[in-house]
């Protein structure tokens, strides 16, 4: 999906695309300065698509294949038409996770394929979480053969993640692995005795778990250990370290963790203890040469980061226009998720909504708005599964995606609308069961199915 116009109508007789990109090579992987510009020119004489690298060239070429139609005697055509393109922000993504619901290796290829035809170049995958730990790990193997729901069929090998990570390359999208702590790690305890803070009722322990201890040398070595093999196993630059929703309930009841706290001089600031943890987390992820991304609590509790550091903004208790201000303010890269969790829906046209956030409308420089790198659409698993991934996904990430491609002044919803509406019934011909946005058909509406 994208936003062009046709400068004439008449048809093309050339049978030949001609690609010419400036910068050869298709062995690398993309990175947030990868370059996505293109410009597409079809003439009566000639059909050409140019481009800075290979990134672009992929871009143009779902433009292309979007672009090409078929006319009432089954023959393929094209228009006459030039196009200049290029994204507005770098970092265009899509979060799934598949801890609450474990999802299929073919489903979230599947996703891959519809997030290429929509330009979105970020898979954020949200691999594990409190109900089930389904990375298979080299390192700590007990990680997933105790955390997931079935250590025989639940589980992403070593050749399913690569699998993953070699099929988003092939369409220059990055695969940027969350593994969230301290808090979010229910599903880590079983497979690694002692990591989880043992919770206690009264003087005796209670039986449950909470966040990771933070209070032991034996967390750290553990935590190294596996952040070395999760920066070997993902090529990108960055990994999401979390950081999220750590409740202090387990830590304030626990005797040992008391004694720490005095002993440090933390008082009864339990943010302190949780800066503690990440501070040092974050040390280990910048001596294993990566960059991170964190939850936006992490910046909120004064954890003091790296100046490269990404704060990923999507709680809305305080207004998140408000939130991007002083991640900007305080000099940080932002991105942006808070309006688009996608899987919360509503009865109607709810892709409008989403359509309609501008990320930088908030009070800040220029220099300010520079730091928003781009933002995230959200499918959490909580009630998605495979049964209701795509259609709950598709079109309406569609929105989030021209959102974040395209030109801040193309805000028209009803000319949105009109190419939402086309593209959906283009995903039902590719074999994608996208929902329709409102009444009518689609002349393409069981193929593939």
């Amino acid at each position: 999906m994208g936003h062009a116009e046709n400068k004439q109508s008449w048809r093309t007789s050339c049978t030949e695309l001609l690609i010419s990109v400036a910068t050869p090579g298709c062995n690398g992987f993309p990175n947030l300065e990868s370059k996505e510009n293109y410009k597409l020119n079809i003439s009566r004489d000639s059909m050409l698509l140019y481009a800075d690298a290979v990134w672009g060239a992929l871009r143009g070429l779902e433009t292309f294949s979007q672009l090409v139609g078929r006319d009432e005697n089954g023959m393929y055509y094209i228009n006459e038409t030039e196009i200049v393109d290029f994204p507005r922000f770098p970092h265009r993504g899509l979060l799934l996770d598949t801890s609450r619901h474990y999802l299929p290796l073919k489903a979230i290829l599947e996703t891959l394929d519809v997030m290429a035809y929509n330009k979105l170049n970020v898979f954020h995958w949200h691999i594990v979480d409190d109900p089930s730990f389904p990375y298979e790990s080299f390192t700590f193997p007990e990680l997933s053969k105790q955390g997931a729901f079935s250590a025989m069929t639940h589980v992403y090998t070593a050749s399913d993640v690569q699998t993953v990570i070699e099929y988003a390359r092939l369409r220059g999208i990055r695969v940027i692995a969350e593994f969230d702590t301290p808090g979010h790690t229910l599903s880590w305890g079983p497979g690694a005795p002692g990591l989880l803070t043992p919770c206690y009722l009264g003087k005796d322990p209670s039986g449950t778990y909470g966040p990771i201890n933070p209070i032991f040398n034996s967390t750290y070595q553990f935590v190294t250990s596996l952040f070395q093999e999760i920066s070997s196993v993902f090529p990108d630059y960055f990994i999401h370290l979390g950081g999220d929703e750590v409740d202090f309930t387990c830590w304030k009841s626990n005797p040992d963790i008391l004694v720490f706290m005095k002993k440090m001089g933390f008082g009864e600031d339990y943010t302190k203890l949780e800066s503690y943890y990440i501070q040092r987390l974050l040390d280990i992820v910048s001596s294993l040469g990566k960059g991170y991304m964190v939850w936006q609590e992490v910046f909120d509790n004064g954890v003091k980061v790296r100046p490269d550091t990404i704060i990923h903004v999507w709680k809305n208790n305080l207004p998140y226009a408000e939130e991007m201000a002083n991640v900007t303010k305080a000099g940080y890269r932002a991105l942006l998720s808070a309006p688009w969790y996608l899987n919360r829906i509503s009865y109607g046209q709810d892709w409008m909504a989403a359509y309609q956030v501008e990320p930088l409308k908030f009070t800040g420089s220029t220099k300010q708005k520079d730091l928003v790198i781009g933002g995230e659409a959200c499918m959490w698993g909580e009630y998605v599964d495979v049964t209701n991934l795509t259609p709950r996904l598709w079109p309406r990430a569609g929105a989030v995606a021209e959102r974040l491609w395209s030109n801040a002044t193309v805000r028209n919803l009803q000319d949105a609308y009109v190419r939402l509406a086309d593209f959906r019934c283009e995903l039902l011909r590719r074999g994608v069961q996208a929902e329709p946005l409102f009444t009518g058909y689609c002349d393409h509406e069981f193929g593939g199915f």
